[in-house]
Protein backbone atom coordinates (compact mmCIF):
# COMPACT_ATOMS: atom_id res chain seq x y z
CA UNK A 1 0.00 0.00 0.00
CA UNK A 2 1.18 3.32 -0.73
CA UNK A 3 1.38 6.45 1.39
CA UNK A 4 -1.27 8.46 -0.73
CA UNK A 5 -3.51 4.53 -1.00
CA UNK A 6 -3.31 4.88 3.42
CA UNK A 7 -3.90 8.38 3.30
CA UNK A 8 -7.05 7.91 1.43
CA UNK A 9 -8.10 5.03 3.59
CA UNK A 10 -7.64 7.39 6.47
CA UNK A 11 -9.87 10.03 4.99
CA UNK A 12 -12.46 6.86 4.08
CA UNK A 13 -12.80 5.91 7.68
CA UNK A 14 -12.95 9.09 8.64
CA UNK A 15 -16.11 9.55 7.12
CA UNK A 16 -17.42 6.02 7.80
CA UNK A 17 -17.26 6.72 11.45
CA UNK A 18 -19.35 9.87 10.93
CA UNK A 19 -21.27 8.83 8.30
CA UNK A 20 -24.53 7.81 10.23
CA UNK A 21 -24.72 10.73 12.15
CA UNK A 22 -24.19 12.92 8.56
CA UNK A 23 -27.31 11.05 7.01
CA UNK A 24 -29.49 11.34 10.49
CA UNK A 25 -28.35 15.10 10.68
CA UNK A 26 -29.11 16.00 6.96
CA UNK A 27 -31.93 13.17 6.56
CA UNK A 28 -30.43 11.90 3.99
CA UNK A 29 -32.15 8.48 4.08
CA UNK A 30 -30.44 4.81 3.67
CA UNK A 31 -27.59 4.88 2.13
CA UNK A 32 -27.78 3.16 -1.63
CA UNK A 33 -23.90 4.38 -3.03
CA UNK A 34 -20.91 3.66 -0.51
CA UNK A 35 -19.05 7.06 0.30
CA UNK A 36 -16.15 7.96 -2.62
CA UNK A 37 -13.37 9.58 -2.18
CA UNK A 38 -12.72 13.03 -4.44
CA UNK A 39 -9.52 13.77 -4.66
CA UNK A 40 -9.62 17.03 -6.73
CA UNK A 41 -9.94 19.16 -2.94
CA UNK A 42 -6.76 19.94 -2.18
CA UNK A 43 -7.49 21.65 1.29
CA UNK A 44 -11.33 19.93 2.55
CA UNK A 45 -12.31 16.61 2.36
CA UNK A 46 -14.52 15.54 -0.23
CA UNK A 47 -16.82 12.53 -0.88
CA UNK A 48 -19.64 11.74 -3.05
CA UNK A 49 -22.41 9.36 -1.85
CA UNK A 50 -26.06 8.29 -3.00
CA UNK A 51 -28.70 7.81 -0.53
CA UNK A 52 -32.69 7.29 -1.61
CA UNK A 53 -33.01 10.52 -1.50
CA UNK A 54 -30.28 11.06 -3.97
CA UNK A 55 -26.71 11.89 -4.67
CA UNK A 56 -24.68 14.43 -2.50
CA UNK A 57 -21.39 16.05 -1.78
CA UNK A 58 -20.23 15.45 1.82
CA UNK A 59 -17.79 18.35 2.97
CA UNK A 60 -15.62 18.02 5.28
CA UNK A 61 -14.57 21.20 6.83
CA UNK A 62 -11.23 21.82 7.85
CA UNK A 63 -9.80 24.90 6.24
CA UNK A 64 -12.17 27.29 7.84
CA UNK A 65 -13.60 27.74 11.49
CA UNK A 66 -17.01 26.43 11.70
CA UNK A 67 -18.85 29.73 12.30
CA UNK A 68 -16.94 31.26 9.19
CA UNK A 69 -18.33 28.23 7.09
CA UNK A 70 -21.63 28.93 8.33
CA UNK A 71 -21.73 32.46 7.06
CA UNK A 72 -20.66 31.36 3.68
CA UNK A 73 -22.87 29.02 3.37
CA UNK A 74 -25.57 31.40 4.20
CA UNK A 75 -25.09 33.40 1.28
CA UNK A 76 -25.37 31.32 -1.63
CA UNK A 77 -29.47 30.74 -1.43
CA UNK A 78 -28.92 34.52 -2.25
CA UNK A 79 -26.68 33.95 -4.96
CA UNK A 80 -28.65 31.68 -6.20
CA UNK A 81 -31.46 33.43 -6.51
CA UNK A 82 -29.26 36.29 -8.33
CA UNK A 83 -28.65 34.37 -11.20
CA UNK A 84 -25.10 32.61 -9.93
CA UNK A 85 -24.74 29.08 -10.45
CA UNK A 86 -24.22 27.73 -7.04
CA UNK A 87 -24.85 24.50 -4.94
CA UNK A 88 -26.95 25.65 -1.97
CA UNK A 89 -26.67 24.06 0.99
CA UNK A 90 -29.26 20.95 3.05
CA UNK A 91 -30.19 22.09 6.07
CA UNK A 92 -30.56 19.88 8.84
CA UNK A 93 -32.85 19.01 10.84
CA UNK A 94 -32.21 21.27 13.45
CA UNK A 95 -32.26 24.39 11.24
CA UNK A 96 -28.24 24.39 10.71
CA UNK A 97 -25.62 24.28 7.59
CA UNK A 98 -23.35 22.36 9.06
CA UNK A 99 -23.46 19.08 11.24
CA UNK A 100 -20.46 18.88 13.91
CA UNK A 101 -20.01 14.89 14.87
CA UNK A 102 -17.52 15.11 17.45
CA UNK A 103 -14.58 17.20 16.41
CA UNK A 104 -15.58 17.36 12.58
CA UNK A 105 -17.87 19.85 10.66
CA UNK A 106 -19.64 18.57 7.44
CA UNK A 107 -21.75 20.16 5.09
CA UNK A 108 -23.94 18.23 2.28
CA UNK A 109 -24.99 20.00 -1.20
CA UNK A 110 -27.17 18.19 -4.05
CA UNK A 111 -24.99 16.71 -6.60
CA UNK A 112 -24.38 18.83 -9.73
CA UNK A 113 -22.99 17.00 -12.96
CA UNK A 114 -20.25 18.16 -14.82
CA UNK A 115 -16.34 18.37 -15.20
CA UNK A 116 -13.54 20.14 -14.34
CA UNK A 117 -11.47 21.77 -17.42
CA UNK A 118 -8.23 23.71 -16.76
CA UNK A 119 -7.98 26.76 -17.43
CA UNK A 120 -5.67 26.03 -20.26
CA UNK A 121 -7.65 23.85 -21.66
CA UNK A 122 -10.89 26.35 -22.50
CA UNK A 123 -11.59 27.44 -26.01
CA UNK A 124 -11.22 31.59 -25.82
CA UNK A 125 -15.03 32.53 -25.80
CA UNK A 126 -15.11 30.32 -22.99
CA UNK A 127 -12.46 31.93 -21.10
CA UNK A 128 -14.42 35.51 -21.77
CA UNK A 129 -17.00 33.64 -20.77
CA UNK A 130 -15.29 32.73 -17.23
CA UNK A 131 -14.17 36.27 -16.74
CA UNK A 132 -17.73 37.36 -17.25
CA UNK A 133 -18.87 35.08 -14.56
CA UNK A 134 -16.39 36.15 -12.03
CA UNK A 135 -17.47 39.79 -12.88
CA UNK A 136 -21.26 38.76 -11.79
CA UNK A 137 -19.88 36.81 -9.04
CA UNK A 138 -18.55 40.44 -7.37
CA UNK A 139 -21.41 42.25 -8.64
CA UNK A 140 -23.91 39.68 -6.45
CA UNK A 141 -22.10 39.63 -3.89
CA UNK A 142 -22.30 43.44 -3.75
CA UNK A 143 -25.83 42.81 -3.46
CA UNK A 144 -25.81 40.04 -0.77
CA UNK A 145 -23.37 40.66 1.31
CA UNK A 146 -22.76 38.30 3.90
CA UNK A 147 -21.94 41.19 6.21
CA UNK A 148 -21.05 44.75 5.66
CA UNK A 149 -18.04 45.76 3.76
CA UNK A 150 -15.59 47.80 6.05
CA UNK A 151 -15.43 51.80 5.17
CA UNK A 152 -11.90 51.39 4.88
CA UNK A 153 -9.85 48.81 2.36
CA UNK A 154 -8.25 46.05 3.82
CA UNK A 155 -4.63 46.57 3.82
CA UNK A 156 -2.18 44.23 2.25
CA UNK A 157 0.96 43.11 3.95
CA UNK A 158 4.11 43.91 1.32
CA UNK A 159 7.09 41.54 2.35
CA UNK A 160 10.26 43.14 2.79
CA UNK A 161 13.46 41.48 0.53
CA UNK A 162 14.81 40.90 3.80
CA UNK A 163 12.39 38.44 5.51
CA UNK A 164 11.68 36.75 2.14
CA UNK A 165 16.12 36.64 2.08
CA UNK A 166 15.97 35.05 5.73
CA UNK A 167 13.23 32.44 4.70
CA UNK A 168 15.11 31.33 1.70
CA UNK A 169 18.23 30.53 4.01
CA UNK A 170 15.97 29.00 6.69
CA UNK A 171 14.92 26.29 3.74
CA UNK A 172 18.41 25.90 2.73
CA UNK A 173 19.38 25.15 6.15
CA UNK A 174 16.34 22.63 6.49
CA UNK A 175 17.71 20.97 3.34
CA UNK A 176 21.38 20.80 4.19
CA UNK A 177 20.52 19.56 8.22
CA UNK A 178 19.13 16.29 5.81
CA UNK A 179 20.55 13.24 6.06
CA UNK A 180 19.16 12.27 2.62
CA UNK A 181 17.95 14.62 0.71
CA UNK A 182 15.28 13.66 -1.95
CA UNK A 183 15.41 15.41 -5.95
CA UNK A 184 12.64 17.20 -4.53
CA UNK A 185 14.59 18.86 -1.80
CA UNK A 186 17.31 19.52 -3.88
CA UNK A 187 15.31 21.08 -6.34
CA UNK A 188 14.29 23.66 -3.30
CA UNK A 189 17.60 24.17 -2.75
CA UNK A 190 18.09 25.36 -6.44
CA UNK A 191 15.02 27.40 -5.69
CA UNK A 192 16.27 28.85 -3.01
CA UNK A 193 19.06 29.81 -4.23
CA UNK A 194 17.51 31.23 -7.43
CA UNK A 195 14.93 32.83 -5.17
CA UNK A 196 17.81 35.06 -3.52
CA UNK A 197 18.68 36.10 -6.77
CA UNK A 198 15.72 37.18 -8.38
CA UNK A 199 15.11 39.43 -4.94
CA UNK A 200 18.76 40.68 -5.37
CA UNK A 201 18.28 41.95 -8.91
CA UNK A 202 14.32 42.86 -8.46
CA UNK A 203 14.01 43.75 -5.34
CA UNK A 204 13.32 47.31 -5.52
CA UNK A 205 10.14 46.67 -7.51
CA UNK A 206 7.81 45.81 -4.94
CA UNK A 207 4.54 47.58 -4.18
CA UNK A 208 4.78 50.86 -2.65
CA UNK A 209 1.92 51.12 0.41
CA UNK A 210 -0.08 48.50 2.33
CA UNK A 211 -2.80 49.41 0.61
CA UNK A 212 -3.92 48.00 -2.98
CA UNK A 213 -5.72 50.69 -4.89
CA UNK A 214 -9.31 50.63 -6.45
CA UNK A 215 -12.53 48.96 -5.67
CA UNK A 216 -12.86 46.47 -3.19
CA UNK A 217 -16.04 44.04 -1.80
CA UNK A 218 -16.57 40.28 -1.03
CA UNK A 219 -15.29 37.86 -3.13
CA UNK A 220 -15.24 34.18 -3.86
CA UNK A 221 -11.83 33.59 -3.06
CA UNK A 222 -10.48 30.70 -4.74
CA UNK A 223 -11.88 30.88 -8.51
CA UNK A 224 -9.94 27.98 -9.84
CA UNK A 225 -10.84 25.13 -12.40
CA UNK A 226 -11.25 22.67 -9.18
CA UNK A 227 -14.32 24.91 -7.84
CA UNK A 228 -15.62 25.25 -11.14
CA UNK A 229 -18.31 22.59 -13.09
CA UNK A 230 -18.90 22.81 -16.82
CA UNK A 231 -21.90 21.20 -18.47
CA UNK A 232 -22.37 21.72 -22.18
CA UNK A 233 -20.05 24.52 -22.56
CA UNK A 234 -21.92 26.50 -19.45
CA UNK A 235 -20.93 27.15 -16.02
CA UNK A 236 -23.09 24.77 -14.72
CA UNK A 237 -21.37 25.53 -10.53
CA UNK A 238 -19.38 27.41 -8.58
CA UNK A 239 -18.06 25.70 -5.82
CA UNK A 240 -16.09 25.89 -2.14
CA UNK A 241 -16.71 29.23 -1.28
CA UNK A 242 -14.51 28.75 1.80
CA UNK A 243 -12.54 31.50 1.40
CA UNK A 244 -15.04 33.94 0.83
CA UNK A 245 -13.88 37.77 1.75
CA UNK A 246 -13.63 41.52 1.31
CA UNK A 247 -11.03 41.78 -0.94
CA UNK A 248 -9.83 44.24 -3.96
CA UNK A 249 -11.39 43.30 -6.75
CA UNK A 250 -8.31 43.46 -8.71
CA UNK A 251 -6.72 40.87 -6.41
CA UNK A 252 -9.09 38.50 -7.46
CA UNK A 253 -9.02 38.83 -10.65
CA UNK A 254 -4.89 38.46 -10.89
CA UNK A 255 -4.99 35.95 -8.61
CA UNK A 256 -7.48 33.76 -10.53
CA UNK A 257 -5.67 34.93 -14.04
CA UNK A 258 -2.63 33.29 -12.75
CA UNK A 259 -4.35 29.86 -11.22
CA UNK A 260 -5.88 29.09 -14.36
CA UNK A 261 -3.82 30.32 -17.03
CA UNK A 262 -0.46 30.20 -15.42
CA UNK A 263 0.55 26.44 -16.24
CA UNK A 264 3.53 24.34 -17.15
CA UNK A 265 5.31 27.55 -16.22
CA UNK A 266 4.08 30.28 -18.35
CA UNK A 267 1.18 32.48 -18.67
CA UNK A 268 -0.91 31.82 -21.51
CA UNK A 269 -1.48 35.83 -22.44
CA UNK A 270 -3.74 35.15 -25.02
CA UNK A 271 -6.47 33.70 -22.25
CA UNK A 272 -5.55 35.47 -19.75
CA UNK A 273 -6.14 39.01 -22.13
CA UNK A 274 -9.15 37.36 -22.52
CA UNK A 275 -10.62 36.59 -19.28
CA UNK A 276 -9.98 39.71 -18.46
CA UNK A 277 -11.62 41.53 -20.92
CA UNK A 278 -14.66 39.05 -20.30
CA UNK A 279 -14.55 40.61 -16.83
CA UNK A 280 -14.34 43.99 -17.33
CA UNK A 281 -17.56 43.47 -19.81
CA UNK A 282 -19.44 43.44 -16.15
CA UNK A 283 -17.22 45.48 -13.54
CA UNK A 284 -14.66 47.89 -16.04
CA UNK A 285 -11.51 48.03 -13.49
CA UNK A 286 -9.34 51.12 -14.18
CA UNK A 287 -5.90 50.02 -15.95
CA UNK A 288 -3.71 51.46 -12.87
CA UNK A 289 -6.10 49.09 -10.72
CA UNK A 290 -5.05 46.09 -11.97
CA UNK A 291 -1.35 47.27 -12.48
CA UNK A 292 -1.30 47.55 -8.96
CA UNK A 293 -2.83 44.10 -8.27
CA UNK A 294 -0.58 42.25 -10.53
CA UNK A 295 2.54 43.58 -9.29
CA UNK A 296 1.40 42.81 -5.68
CA UNK A 297 0.74 38.96 -6.69
CA UNK A 298 3.89 39.49 -8.39
CA UNK A 299 5.56 40.36 -5.42
CA UNK A 300 3.63 38.05 -3.37
CA UNK A 301 5.03 35.26 -5.54
CA UNK A 302 8.26 36.42 -5.17
CA UNK A 303 8.22 36.61 -1.18
CA UNK A 304 5.97 33.34 -0.63
CA UNK A 305 7.25 29.99 0.23
CA UNK A 306 3.95 28.61 1.67
CA UNK A 307 4.16 24.94 -0.29
CA UNK A 308 7.04 24.23 1.89
CA UNK A 309 5.72 25.38 5.12
CA UNK A 310 3.03 22.36 4.23
CA UNK A 311 5.87 19.79 3.37
CA UNK A 312 8.87 20.73 5.90
CA UNK A 313 6.21 22.13 9.13
CA UNK A 314 3.41 19.83 8.44
CA UNK A 315 4.66 16.86 6.64
CA UNK A 316 2.46 17.62 3.98
CA UNK A 317 4.02 17.02 0.42
CA UNK A 318 0.45 17.33 -1.52
CA UNK A 319 1.75 20.49 -3.15
CA UNK A 320 5.30 19.67 -3.96
CA UNK A 321 4.04 20.17 -7.74
CA UNK A 322 2.31 23.11 -7.33
CA UNK A 323 5.78 24.72 -5.55
CA UNK A 324 7.83 23.23 -9.09
CA UNK A 325 5.62 24.62 -11.23
CA UNK A 326 5.16 27.99 -9.68
CA UNK A 327 8.87 28.49 -9.30
CA UNK A 328 9.24 28.04 -12.70
CA UNK A 329 6.03 30.61 -13.56
CA UNK A 330 7.44 32.62 -11.28
CA UNK A 331 10.87 33.00 -13.24
CA UNK A 332 8.89 33.11 -16.14
CA UNK A 333 6.58 35.98 -14.93
CA UNK A 334 9.86 38.23 -13.88
CA UNK A 335 11.55 38.01 -17.28
CA UNK A 336 8.23 39.30 -18.84
CA UNK A 337 6.68 41.61 -16.39
CA UNK A 338 5.68 43.59 -18.91
CA UNK A 339 4.09 41.68 -21.20
CA UNK A 340 2.10 40.15 -18.25
CA UNK A 341 1.21 43.04 -17.44
CA UNK A 342 -0.28 44.31 -20.52
CA UNK A 343 -2.54 41.40 -20.93
CA UNK A 344 -3.57 41.33 -17.18
CA UNK A 345 -4.81 44.60 -17.84
CA UNK A 346 -6.41 44.47 -21.68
Amino acid sequence: MTDLAAVDDARETSLSRDLAAITNAFDLGELTEPPQYLADGLMNRNWRIGTTRGRFAVKQIIDVPLEAARRNLGTLSALAADGIPVCTPLVSGSGDTVAEVEDHGYCVIEWVDGEHVRGSDLPLDHVSDLGERLGLIHRALAANAPASVPAVPPSAEVASVAKALEAADRYLATVAALDSPSAFDRSVAEAMEQRKQLLGKYGDLYPKGDVPVGPYGWTHGDFQYRNILWQGGQVAAVLDWDRLRVRPYAEEVARTAQVQFGVEGRFDLERVSAFVGGYRRVIDLPVEDLADGVRRLWWKRMTDFWQLSFHYKRGDHGFDDLFLDDEALLHWWTDRLDEVRAAMTG
